[in-house]
């Protein structure tokens, strides 16, 4: 009997410590972000990950030429590269972007895209406000409709390294050959 009242009291006094920090909590200050209170003036990280963009010019002008290493690297599918064959003035035929989807939703962001993008035509923005009450109103077209590739991008050129510019006749001269 003396057990039982003595796990009735020390369960009482359990209680009555976890209400005692509660209300101590319940008392203090708030110490997390006013997320809806500050959203004009939040800033998040510059490699925060938030949307895949494909930036234009002012021309309404892309660097994407619709390769697809993009779609074919995505874990989860979320791009889709659709082109288009045409043919050019000098009646060769060429493949160009026609749409670029992208699916926000499925998107786990993982960067994968980004990496490999060789023309680097794709980029992660800070916009990290989706919530949306249509899931089909997160499938974006990344390309603006009218946009064009870029047709002659400036693309800048490594440097030589310092070993090739040296001469070959700078070499040194091998310690076997004198001994001769």
């Amino acid at each position: 009997m003396i057990n039982y009242l003595k796990s009735i009291f020390s369960g009482i006094w359990a209680l009555m410590q976890g209400m005692y920090i509660t209300m101590l909590n319940f008392c203090r200050k708030k110490v997390t972000e006013p997320y809806p209170e500050n959203r004009g003036k939040h800033q998040p990280f510059e490699r925060f990950r938030g949307e895949l963009t494909m930036p234009h010019n002012e021309n309404n002008e892309h660097k994407c030429t619709g390769c697809g290493i993009c779609q074919m690297n995505c874990p989860n599918h979320t791009i889709k590269v659709i082109t288009k064959n045409i043919t050019t003035e000098d009646g060769k035929p060429k493949r160009v972007l026609d749409q670029y989807l992208y699916d926000l939703g499925s998107c786990i962001f993982c960067g994968l895209c980004t990496q490999v993008c060789p023309q680097k035509a794709i980029a992660w923005s800070n916009h990290f406000e989706h919530a949306v009450f249509d899931r089909s109103t997160l499938v974006k077209q990344l390309n603006h409709p009218g946009s064009k590739k870029v047709e002659n991008p400036v693309v800048a050129k490594p440097a030589a390294p310092a070993a090739a510019a040296k001469p070959a006749n700078d070499a040194p001269k091998d310690n076997n050959e004198n001994k001769n």
